[in-house]
This record gives structure tokens, C-alpha cells and sequence, in this order.
């Protein structure tokens, strides 16, 4: 009988601990403009690199080259470097305002903002969004009201959801919204689905699915994929790569795949990576992605990778299981930043005009704070009424239910 050595269970570990040095050396960098831009008809196995690669417009002189560029204008850009600086200047406020106690529960998109802000701009009125909590830029770059977000985070009585849902959770389906799940990954079936049923119908409307890269370890991922790919759905999927699940590093998740673009390769999804600090790039990765849903060609899975500058939420403690200094170390840059440096040179923003749009936006955010802090608690306290747990849940009101409200006067 032969003797077979012991068996070993792998586990993945990070590059680094809290204390050491940060470590990206595993974040392979393309040059600005280097990759190219297949045909939007293009079959999946021939753009395999591009599901290893990383597009990137913008180049560290702050210059759109490449054969991604191009598909903004000056003033559309403007437009996104504003909407970008609003979810920038909205995280602050709101995180103040749960440290002050205003508010149980909040998450930044701290370093994030290019990924939402300017993936809705590719979009249009109709389309619909699967989010996941850090996407409050596609609500921003809509136009979506302000004081109704922070309506929603106060859980006040002019609260749209009627507290029914975690303060960031917002909805809203006339900005394309589909109200966030709290349970993982939920959300990316459900988009497929949407498409599908898009698709019947012979309506002209797309999906969008969004996943964190911790998430597409659950098996909702998997499934959409596969609905996504038999049906060829009218779908973008979209995985934000921001380095960190809750408190665990991406390499759990990611598994032995190499990138998490990667993963669609086996579906026969084309499947791509972009810088999600580079707006330019996420516009452009998206239009392309956009175009091919609309034109019966199939899903699109796009990995962003970006960087979570901030904790998780505001329950997490990210020195705990990262470097402090990490974020500063992150190779991509800030997303505000960069868009701004390509304004300057492109000779149509300038530093004082930026100074004077912070101020501008900050006066804004705190004026929309204001009022929505304006508008008293829900009923009993702060907590919903029976009526506002159940109205909207039920089609007709429950007899029991019905007679607890007869009997408290309702």
C-alpha cells in the first residue's frame, strides 16, 4: 500500500497586515491608450486580454488618449467632475451627521465616484439600475434630489420609503433605481431577469447589475451569468473591484481566476476591465457595453478597479485589517483629481474655479441638509406606525391588523 502525503487546505492570504508596507505590485497597469477598442459586435473569445488588462484614458498628464477617448464632450465632463464632487462633498455631510447621532447607519463612496457618476451618463431615462449601496452616484448624476436622499438616511417623515429600508438603501424607479438588498448579490439575478422580461416585451430598455468583488463569491453571481449568456440578455454586469469586502481582501473572493473579468470568459460573456478612477474610461467602457445591450448582442461584464478609500461603513474599523497608509499608496490616483487636472489642461477649469465649485457645492449639500432635517421623525417615537410597516406590503389590509388599528383609534 502506498502512503499519499497529507492533504493541505489553501487559504489566500493578503500582501500585507496593518503595520506593514502597502503593496500593489499585483495591480498590473496598462498604458494610458494601450488597449484597444474592439467593434461593439465583437465575439467574446477574441477580447479575452481585455478581461486582463485595464483600460485607461486619461495618461499622468492628465491627456485623453487612446482609441477609448473622445466619447465626452468639455461640458459633459464639467458636468462630471461637478456630480462627482457633490457625492464627494454629500459623503461628508452625511458621515458628520451619524457621528453626530442624526443618523444610525452610513457608507461613503469615498475614492468610488467616477464608477456611478459617470456609468449613468451612458444611460437613458428608462434604464434601470440593480445597485448595491455604493452607487449613490448614479442617483447624483440624475439630477435625483438631494434632500430626498438624506430624507431617506434621517428616516424622517418625509421619508419616501417610509422607513421600511437601512438608510442608504434608497429607491427610486423614476431615476432607473431598483431598491437595494440588503441580502448580497440578490440583485444581480434580478436584473437579468428584468432584462429578459425587457426583452419580451420588445421594449428598448436595458439593465444594469452591480456586485462588490467580495459579493461575486455568492451564488446569485453565478446564476446571473448564466441566465445573462443562454438568453443573451440586454444586460451590463457590473463588478466594482474596490480591493476590500466587508473587512476581508479580494483574493477570497476572486479565487484562482487572475481577475474577476475573468469570470465571464466561461460564460462566453465578453468581458473587460477598466480603470474606475479614470472617467473618461468608465464612460467609454459603458457606452460601448450600453450599445452592445441595445443592439441584441448580449450582456457585458465589466470589472471596475478602484480603490475603497474609506471603512466599509460606518460600523467598520478598517485598520484593523489593512495598512492606514494604504489608500495614499494606491496607483490609479484619485478620480476627482485627475478629472480635474484633464479639465485644466484641456484649458476649461482652472484651480480658482474649482476652489469656488467646492464652496459652491458644499453651500448646496449643507442647504439640502437644512431642509431635510427640517422634517420631524416618523411616528411612536422615531419607529414607523402600523400603517407604514404594512401599507404598500399588502394589497388589502390584513382583518387582524385591521382591527388593532380600530382598537388604538386609528
Amino acid at each position: 500500500m502506498v502512503e499519499s502525503a497529507s492533504l493541505s487546505l489553501h487559504v489566500p492570504e493578503p500582501a500585507v497586515r496593518p503595520g506593514g508596507r502597502p503593496d500593489f505590485s499585483n495591480v498590473k497597469i496598462a498604458k494610458a491608450g494601450s488597449v484597444p477598442r474592439p467593434a461593439v459586435d465583437v465575439a467574446s473569445e477574441e477580447i479575452r486580454e481585455l478581461a486582463y488588462s485595464i483600460i485607461r484614458v486619461l495618461n499622468r498628464d492628465g491627456e485623453a488618449v487612446g482609441p477609448w477617448a473622445g466619447s465626452s464632450s468639455d461640458e459633459e465632463l464639467l458636468t462630471g467632475l461637478r456630480n462627482m464632487m457633490k457625492l464627494r462633498a454629500f459623503d461628508a455631510r452625511m458621515l458628520m451627521a451619524q457621528r453626530q447621532g442624526k443618523t444610525s447607519f452610513y457608507m461613503q463612496h469615498l475614492g468610488e465616484e467616477a464608477v456611478s457618476c459617470a456609468f449613468r451618463k451612458a444611460l437613458r431615462k428608462g434604464d434601470m439600475n440593480f445597485p448595491t449601496y455604493r452607487q449613490a452616484g448614479l442617483l447624483i448624476a440624475d439630477d435625483y434630489s438631494m434632500v430626498e436622499m438624506m430624507n431617506q438616511i434621517y428616516s424622517n417623515e418625509s421619508d419616501p420609503l417610509h422607513g421600511r429600508q437601512l438608510p442608504i438603501m434608497y429607491s427610486s424607479k423614476e431615476h432607473g433605481f431598483f431598491t437595494i438588498s440588503g441580502n448580497l448579490a440578490t440583485q444581480y439575478v434580478q436584473a437579468v431577469g428584468w432584462a429578459m422580461a425587457s426583452a419580451i416585451k420588445n421594449d428598448s430598455r436595458i439593465a444594469a447589475a452591480w456586485i462588490g468583488d467580495g459579493s461575486t463569491a455568492e451564488s446569485d453571481f453565478h446564476s446571473a451569468l448564466v441566465f445573462a449568456s443562454t438568453y443573451k440578455a440586454p444586460v451590463i454586469l457590473n463588478i466594482v473591484n474596490n480591493q476590500w469586502a466587508i473587512s476581508t481582501f479580494q483574493g477570497i473572493a476572486r479565487g484562482g481566476s487572475g481577475t474577476f473579468a475573468a469570470r465571464g470568459l466561461g460564460f462566453g460573456i465578453p468581458a473587460l476591465r477598466v480603470d474606475g478612477n479614470d472617467y473618461l474610461a468608465v464612460h467609454a467602457v459603458a457606452r460601448w457595453a450600453a450599445e452592445r445591450a441595445r443592439r441584441n448582442l448580449g450582456p457585458t461584464l465589466i470589472e471596475y478597479v478602484t480603490y475603497r478609500v474609506g471603512a466599509h461603513s460606518t460600523s467598520d474599523d478598517p485598520s484593523a485589517y489593512r495598512p492606514k497608509t494604504e489608500s495614499e499608496a494606491w496607483p490609479l490616483g484619485d478620480p476627482v483629481l485627475r478629472l480635474k487636472k484633464h479639465l485644466i489642461v484641456r484649458g476649461v477649469w482652472s484651480e480658482e474655479r474649482h476652489t469656488q465649485a467646492e464652496a459652491e457645492i458644499m453651500d448646496e449639500v449643507i442647504e439640502a441638509q437644512r431642509q431635510a432635517e427640517q422634517h420631524g421623525t416618523l411616528h411612536d417615537g422615531g419607529k414607523p406606525s402600523v400603517r407604514d410597516i404594512f401599507e404598500g406590503v399588502y394589497a388589502e389590509m390584513p382583518p387582524h391588523i385591521r382591527r388593532q388599528r380600530q382598537k388604538a383609534g386609528y
